[in-house]
């Protein structure tokens, strides 16, 4: 006996599934149109007296896609080289924005998924007996399921654009923590060596100091000194000292930082003792309007605007039903023998319509909440473009004031070591006191710690400003040559009188 359930027929689901397909051409909400952010026709703060070095360099093309150019290299150190290879694999955060992409991604797939028909299957067996003839039955049945709902008014599109544009911005979410770790890694590795320099001119000026002390000394006991010079070049030579112990402090303190970005515990690091270099490479600037394509965290933002705007579509969908497709099969047999045989055949085929009549202004707020979170997002994007320019202008006016500043720094530190050797002729020749001397040591030491200070602070708005910028740039003969050198950067012109040390002996 074969069961038969036909409420529609072939001819008219055929027709239903054909009018589905036209109506779901259309997609309710706003398209997407990507909204206007406020840019600068040029940087203010790069002006002739700062040019960019062009060279071999070349600018990149960072959609939030495209892979980026180790920027890093500019700098021709194979230490910093290394550094970065290890962020890359180890960093903890790195791998944690590289988790929530990969869920960004499952949640694309997961809603791509609407498209497709859910197909179910289901089996069992049934032994029973009814209350009144006691007799004892057996069933047995298998059924296949299917059902579609016709994305007839573009929800699961709005959907899937919304997902895509999320995965998008977990992508760019992921550039931009690669790109932050690997400048805050590039900061701290340039500290740690002016901290380098600044102790091996600390050693340099205690060691000067000890000279001075001893002679003082000497001179004490013979009877020319009194016994507060004996205490003035005590007291230098303890600050230096003191300055020497503390200058630890900053650099254990760097190295740890150090060791955490690489993914290793500090205890695991141990960083040699190098001397920085006054070679600071001059980074291009691009044009503002290059600045939105460039910067990771400005996809990102961008991105989020695409993703709420797709929310809104979602939303106002609610206000309409939904249709979808329902097709079932089966078959059921009482004993085994009949399964094999001749079972019972059922199959159905519909549509339905379902929709909400009344929800007490749920979807009202659902939409405006959409709308809401939409215009959060684009006053969210125009101040991540702002903060990117003012990063950008900040930087470039500290490279170039930094620059200025070296300059005159060090002609302070040349005036300062000049004095120091007349005051020692001076005092040798018995026409100077000995607070003249030490009152030299000391402009001599402090000028040339602080020319030290600019250099590090000339890094660090140097790798600043590349992360400002957005990263990206490559230059092919910086693994051969040494980096060009910045016009900027004067302290090149101190750095063999540096090597002297800061404080000269009164011997």
């Amino acid at each position: 006996m074969m069961k038969m359930n036909r409420p529609l027929s072939l001819r008219g689901a055929s027709a239903i599934a054909l009018a589905c397909l036209v109506l779901a051409g259309c997609a309710v909400g706003p398209d997407y149109q990507r909204p206007d952010a406020p840019v600068p026709k040029a940087f203010k703060e790069a002006s002739e007296a700062m040019p960019a070095w062009t060279g071999d360099w070349k600018t990149a093309e960072p959609q939030d896609a495209t892979a980026r150019a180790d920027w890093w290299r500019v700098f021709g150190d194979p230490a910093l080289d290394d550094l970065m290879a290890q962020v890359q694999i180890s960093n903890q955060n790195i791998k944690a924005a590289e988790a929530q992409y990969r869920q960004a991604t499952a949640s694309l797939q997961a809603a791509r998924a609407g498209f497709f028909p859910v197909i179910g299957a289901s089996a069992g067996l049934s032994r029973g007996a009814s209350s009144t003839g006691g007799r004892i039955t057996n069933g047995q049945n298998a059924t296949l399921s299917a059902s579609w709902e016709i994305d007839v008014w573009g929800r699961i599109r709005r959907q899937v654009e919304s997902a895509q544009a999320g995965a998008q911005a977990s992508q760019a979410d992921l550039a931009a923590t690669l790109l932050s770790t690997q400048a805050t890694l590039a900061q701290s590795y340039f500290l740690l060596r002016i901290a380098d320099s600044q102790r091996a001119l600390l050693d340099r000026t205690v060691a000067d100091y000890e000279k001075s002390l001893l002679l003082v000394r000497n001179q004490y006991q013979a009877g020319t000194a009194q016994r507060s010079d004996v205490l003035q070049s005590e007291t230098q030579l303890k600050s230096a000292q003191a300055q020497q112990i503390d200058i630890q402090i900053t650099r254990a303190q760097l190295e740890h930082a150090i060791a955490v970005l690489v993914g290793k515990p500090p205890a695991d690091l141990t960083m040699a003792v190098v001397e920085v270099d006054d070679a600071i490479p001059n980074v291009p600037v691009a044009v503002p309007s290059t600045l939105l394509e460039r910067r990771p965290d400005i996809a990102a933002a961008e991105r989020r605007m695409a993703s709420a705007n797709a929310d809104i579509g979602v939303a106002q969908a609610a206000y309409y039903p939904t249709l979808s497709l329902s097709a079932t099969g089966g078959l059921t047999a009482g004993t085994l023998a009949r399964w094999l045989s001749l079972p019972d055949r059922g199959w159905s085929v519909g549509a339905g319509l379902a929709g909400t009549v009344f929800d007490g202004g749920l979807r009202g707020a659902a939409k405006a909440q959409a709308v809401a979170a939409y215009d959060q997002t684009v006053a969210n994007y125009r101040q991540t473009v702002l903060g990117a320019f003012q990063e950008v202008e900040d930087n470039l006016a500290a490279a170039r004031l930094l620059g200025q500043e070296a300059t005159v720094q060090n002609d302070a530190l040349r005036s300062a070591r000049e004095a120091l050797a007349l005051v020692n002729n001076r005092y040798k020749a018995g026409t100077a006191g000995l607070l003249d001397v030490l009152t030299a040591q000391t402009a001599a030491y402090t000028a040339e710690r602080t020319a030290l200070s600019i250099t590090g602070r000339q890094y660090t708005a140097a790798v600043t400003l590349i992360a400002a910028l957005g990263g990206g740039w490559h230059d092919p003969s910086a693994e051969a040559a040494q980096p060009p050198v910045s016009a900027l950067s004067s302290t090149q012109s101190a750095q063999s009188t540096r090597s002297t040390g800061s404080a000269q002996s009164t011997d």
